[in-house]
């Protein structure tokens, strides 16, 4: 773990919506070591500040990968950055996802919104490894068609079943309408063999992962990625404490057995 901005230029950048920006970014001297499925870096924009941002990709020569939508001074200022300007980067932070307690499970993963980018690497490393696990269901869902991500990619990710839903349809859309958990009913997976990964707006994740457990799903094995004002990244300052949890440093990603009172209680 580096607690020290390190350098990176910015090699590529790729607008995946109107506020929404992918990201690749390469150390000018050493990396940081590995990010697990899951973790995040802190991101520094000289002058401005930093903001924690889930890695979304990693290559080889320690270049990672962010998508950062453009919601504050920091964001907006990383997200308007051109090809070759520096951004500061520190971490590997937090918790990822379990991929080892998922083998020889089915997988579902739902993702809502920009919360697909840090269920990224984890469909990454599943569709490299196969048959490691059982069944893989990806469900997406978004604002309207013009707020998904990574839209090239989401065709390979639809096996053995995929599917993407929008609130709010748009500009000739002819797919599905609706929220994320309907299309629960269509995903192939058995909930005494399945581990889940959720990932989105608190709202979406509390429904989804409430509706898992009555379908039978154990708690235990439905993990969620929890991101609530992370500022310094190593459970000193506060801000980011739920409960008896300080998710920059016991999460983001956590067990729905451990959260589920603690996300009922209401402005906690």
């Amino acid at each position: 773990m580096t607690l020290v901005p390190l350098p990176h230029r910015l090699m590529s950048r790729h607008r995946e919506t109107a506020d929404t920006v992918t990201f690749e970014l390469e150390p000018l001297s050493g990396g940081l070591g590995p990010f697990a499925p899951g973790q995040y870096a802190m991101l520094y924009a000289f002058g401005i500040g930093e903001i924690p941002v889930s890695v979304c990709r990693t290559a080889g020569g320690g270049r990672l990968t962010h998508t950062v939508r453009a919601v504050g001074a920091v964001s907006r200022k990383l997200c308007d950055l051109p090809t070759g300007a520096s951004v500061g980067v520190r971490g590997p932070f937090g918790t990822g996802w379990n991929l080892r307690a998922a083998r020889g499970h089915d997988l579902l993963v739902v993702a809502g919104g920009i919360g697909l980018a840090p269920l990224r690497p984890l469909i990454d490393s599943v569709l490299a490894e196969p048959a490691a696990y059982g069944r893989l269901n990806v469900l997406v869902g978004a604002r309207t068609p013009g707020d998904l991500l990574y839209r090239t990619e989401l065709p390979a990710w639809r096996r053995p079943f995929g599917a993407v839903t929008v609130d709010r349809p748009a500009g000739g859309w002819t797919g599905r309408v609706g929220v994320v958990t309907a299309l629960l009913d269509e995903a192939l997976f058995t909930p005494e063999n399945t581990t889940a990964f959720i990932c989105g707006p608190e709202v979406m994740m509390r429904a989804t992962a409430r509706e898992l457990v009555h379908r039978g799903l154990p708690a235990g094995r439905v993990q969620l990625s929890l991101e609530r004002n992370m500022r310094c990244a190593t459970g000193h300052c506060g801000h980011c404490q739920l409960g008896p949890l300080l998710l920059c440093r016991d999460g983001p990603v956590v067990l729905y057995d451990r959260t589920e009172p603690l996300l009922t209680v209401r402005e906690l």
